[in-house]
């Protein structure tokens, strides 16, 4: 029974850490391309870009939805404390990502599209500003007492180091983005977002770097984890191999390759998430709360472990499948 406390937990924590990562790799280029849109000259290309997502981006929000009910069931705690932490960039969250698929919704309806394609943009904007603030409040630490539960103050997210957080996380959105469009469109639209790849990847880059000094130089806890063996021999190699992916995406944008930038991008992603994830790790609410502390009883865990294990196949399917039926290039006929 104790062997099974350990590795209940531990599995719940990789359920969640899948259901992110999906939820950042796919609504991330959903949100990239609604960002991209606020830059669009004509309402031509607000139709190309609205197209190119009309089939994908409400299955791409599901994952979000999987992950607050599995944190809800397999660790209650963490849920409460994170949201009460985290109230009001929550709120920002969902507020842009409602009025986005209000916005998708009522411009298909509209003879005067103008105003709901800036509503879109806007919203996706807002979106990517709260989930990026929310990231930062993890990252920097929760103030809790010794029962887990929140004993901060409501602005404790809001600070220069979290800005620094959420704009870098908005340049990555419109990295996958524009490499998403890539793929989706020709002529001019496309040879715009090259350009828009490239300048996203250089400025990605830049954040990355400003965020690793800040979690260096500020954060106790993620300093004692990047400089603790064996984490420093970890945290040694991905630099080195984000720095080679990044000038791979550089290379493969000067070349005008269509898949690889995506390709790159996502593995960038990956690598970054890897990154995020070995530092927060075991903390379900860092620096305090463990995944062991926090998990509910195991029966609970077995029971939803059961129910998730018939989910997540079908949800891969569905969005392997929608991916390959909506396949190739979108024009303004689409």
């Amino acid at each position: 029974m104790e062997s099974l406390n350990s590795f209940l937990p531990l599995i719940w924590f990789g359920i969640l850490a899948l259901f992110l990562f999906l939820y950042v790799m796919l609504d991330g280029f959903d949100l990239g391309v609604g960002i991209l849109s606020l830059t669009s000259s004509s309402e031509e290309r607000h139709g190309i870009l609205m197209t190119s997502l009309s089939n994908v981006w409400d299955a791409n929000a599901t994952w979000l939805n999987l992950m607050g009910g599995s944190l809800f069931g397999a660790f209650p705690l963490a849920y409460a404390t994170i949201l009460s932490s985290l109230y009001i960039p929550i709120m920002i969250m969902v507020i842009g990502l409602v009025f986005r698929t209000v916005s998708f919704e009522f411009r298909e309806n509209s003879e005067n599209k103008v105003f709901w394609n800036y509503a879109f943009g806007i919203g996706s904007f807002v979106a990517t500003l709260g989930q990026g603030f929310a990231l930062a409040g993890v990252i920097e630490g929760i103030k809790v007492d010794v029962s887990g539960h929140f004993i901060g103050t409501t602005w404790d997210w809001l600070n220069w180091r979290s800005v620094v957080i959420a704009l870098t996380l908005i340049q990555g959105y419109v990295l996958i983005g524009s490499c998403y469009l890539i793929m989706k469109t020709s002529g001019k639209l496309q040879e715009t977002h090259f350009k828009t790849a490239k300048l996203a990847t250089i400025t990605t880059f830049i954040g990355a770097i400003a965020i690793t000094t800040v979690l260096s130089i500020f954060f106790q806890f993620a300093r004692e984890r990047l400089f603790q063996a064996p984490f420093i021999y970890v945290f040694s190699i991905i630099p080195i191999l984000g720095i080679i992916l990044v000038a791979l995406l550089l290379i493969s944008l000067n070349k005008k390759q269509e898949k690889l930038p995506f390709i790159l991008t996502i593995l960038i992603f990956l690598l970054t998430f890897l990154g995020l994830a070995l530092v927060v790790f075991p903390y379900i609410i860092p620096p305090s709360i463990t995944i062991y502390q926090a998990a509910v009883s195991p029966s609970s865990l077995v029971f939803m472990l059961v129910f998730v294990g018939f989910l997540i196949p079908i949800m891969l399917f569905y969005n392997i499948y929608n991916y390959f039926v909506f396949r190739g290039k979108v024009t303004n006929h689409s």
